[in-house]
């Protein structure tokens, strides 16, 4: 069988299959209600894919829950993937009593919400540049009963330079080009703070292309681990690198 996600109760195949095989689908797994397949991969500036349902409730809207939380979205206008749960209960388990923590391309909030029900952090912010992810992660925060993250929409370019402060971490979801963002990062992250950088690389380059990266723009750091996050393709990765700065 092709591979699929399921978020909530959608599940989204990767290439097609037949409306039959769908409708069996919805048969045999209970909570399932609408069978999706991606028509378009995630791209455009909020990284977002096309999907066509097959089966099932007319309906790309769901909650989807992990690690404590729930998540409610649009699994065609929103990035969500449910592959990196355990990758953000992973950080949420290194943030220390009252760390004030910044999550660079918050979507509709997994990061934020996360590190908020399995953390002490004292603070947590998010910014997102999608104002329909930003509608759904406002949503997230009073269904989740959060009070302690600050949401904002825009650019981060545009939108941290207006935040006067620093922070202890820093978490950069955004593989594709993150490291437009570090020297942003580097401004923003206190002495002796740590970021979380995501990359994509091939097998073979792990961890030397995303270290090199990080050392055009950041002078000063120490690689405190480097994570391989799922695969993202035939023999590429999602890698994270976390790191230290000096």
């Amino acid at each position: 069988m092709t591979s699929f996600d399921t978020v909530g109760n959608i599940i989204i195949f990767s290439e097609d299959i037949s409306k039959a095989k769908a409708n069996e689908i919805l048969k045999k797994l209970k909570n399932i209600k609408t069978v999706a397949v991606k028509t378009k991969i995630h791209s455009g500036i909020y990284r977002t894919k096309k999907v066509k349902i097959l089966a099932g409730e007319k309906n790309k809207e769901t909650i989807h829950k992990e690690n404590g939380i729930q998540v409610k979205l649009n699994i065609e206008t929103c990035y969500f993937s449910p592959r990196l749960s355990s990758e953000r209960l992973r950080i949420s388990k290194l943030i220390k009593n009252n760390e004030s923590v910044l999550v660079m391309f918050s979507g509709c909030s997994p990061y934020c919400l996360v590190f908020a029900k399995n953390s002490k952090a004292k603070e947590i912010y998010g910014v997102e540049i999608n104002p329909k992810c930003h509608k759904y992660a406002l949503e997230n925060l009073e269904l989740n009963k959060i009070k302690n993250v600050k949401l904002y929409k825009g650019d981060v370019k545009e939108v941290l330079p207006k935040i006067r402060k620093k922070f202890d971490r820093i978490v950069m979801p955004l593989p594709k080009s993150s490291e437009d963002f570090l020297d942003l990062a580097n401004k923003k992250i206190k002495k002796n703070g740590i970021i979380h950088f995501y990359d994509f690389e091939r097998e073979e380059d792990i961890p030397k292309k995303s270290i090199e990266k990080i050392e055009k723009k950041i002078k000063k750091f120490k690689v405190l681990k480097v994570v391989k996050c799922g695969s993202f393709g035939p023999g590429k990765f999602r890698v994270c690198v976390d790191f230290s700065l000096n």
